[in-house]
């Protein structure tokens, strides 16, 4: 089969994260055929792209584990029934046709799908850049907008700049190992979780608040940064190896935009079934958009088993909604694996 012409499949599910993931996973759970979409060219959306080192402690089962750990165990997960995999393409157009939707691609390839799920995470995403002279000339060369390599900061003078749960979270992560880190934040109030805050502060992180990151110095290499302090105007030089900029990402929807679905502040409007305003299209995870909505990866996988099980009633009227308990079900042994 050529990659410009695949079979029509039960569901398609635009994002490779662990959203998307599990509900490829919940699709074979639900014998329905399922294909995974992603402009990336791997699994695992942000968990991989953007934190691979990064711990997670919020997903149940694990007290701790690292985000690219956790890709693998859910890549492992969602694809055990046989899952269509199309990475490294972008969803272009929707057309509507009598049993569902075509998906067309920016690469050429055309992908029939009687239902959608759109779980996207933030969409296409780029670093909010800190907007100072010879940032560009610096990226990859101590200055970084995450933290791909954890084990490349030993014994490395670093600072963070943010005042969010990233920014806080490799605090934490890169104590035990970096010879210093320095936190700075333009304010002293921060958007971190509560304990995680508590944490830092009481730790021998050094900060910088109410400071920006003004200036950049090195030749080849990130050697250090000046800071100014907005309130006092006085500016302080430091010696720094790298630097980790954690301000946020910009995120599109990209073409997805021009597909007809309700968006509100680049996010998709859903109903209780986590379905958009175009029948048999749903989304779920940081895409989606509802009055009660968290932005979390144990949340979202909970949107997917919802939205899969609507999907599943499009496919066959008499289905259950609700399909029982997966103890309850012999699923490996009837050919799965």
């Amino acid at each position: 089969m050529s990659q410009a012409s695949w079979e029509t499949v039960d569901v398609t599910i635009i994002g490779g994260g662990p959203v998307g993931l599990f509900a490829a996973f919940y699709a074979g759970m639900r014998g329905m055929s399922a294909r995974i979409l992603d402009s990336l060219p791997e699994l695992g959306g942000q968990l991989t792209a953007l934190y691979p080192e990064k711990d997670v402690f919020d997903m149940p089962g694990f007290t701790r584990i690292t985000a690219k750990q956790l890709a693998k165990e859910m890549a492992e997960q969602g694809t055990q029934f046989g899952a269509d995999l199309v990475l490294g393409q972008t969803a272009q157009d929707l057309v509507e046709q009598e049993d569902g939707y075509v998906i067309t691609t920016a690469e050429g390839a055309r992908l029939p799908t009687r239902t959608l799920i759109i779980a996207a995470g933030a969409g296409a995403f780029t670093p909010t850049r800190l907007g100072v002279p010879r940032e560009a000339e610096f990226e990859g060369r101590g200055l970084s907008y995450g933290v791909l390599d954890k084990a490349a900061l030993a014994g490395k003078r670093v600072a963070i700049v943010g005042g969010g749960d990233s920014a806080f979270d490799w605090c934490l992560n890169l104590a035990p190992i970096a010879s210093e880190i320095t936190l700075i934040h333009r304010r002293d109030q921060f958007r971190a979780h509560e304990d995680s805050v508590r944490q830092v502060l009481a730790s021998n992180v050094k900060k910088h608040l109410w400071s920006v990151v003004r200036e950049l110095h090195g030749d080849s290499a990130l050697e250090g940064i000046t800071v100014e302090n907005t309130q006092t105007k006085t500016c302080d030089r430091l010696e720094v190896d790298a630097l980790v900029v954690n301000v946020g990402f910009k995120s599109s929807l990209g073409p997805i935009k021009a597909w007809g679905l309700t968006i509100e502040k680049n996010l998709i409007v859903v109903d209780p079934r986590f379905e958009t305003n175009r029948p048999r299209v749903f989304a779920v995870g940081d895409v989606c958009t509802f009055p009660t909505k968290l932005k979390l990866i144990a949340t979202g996988v909970g949107e997917a088993v919802t939205a899969i099980c609507f999907a599943k009633t499009y496919l066959d009227p008499d289905a259950k909604l609700f399909p029982g308990h997966s103890s309850d079900m012999d699923l490996f042994q009837t050919g799965h694996s």
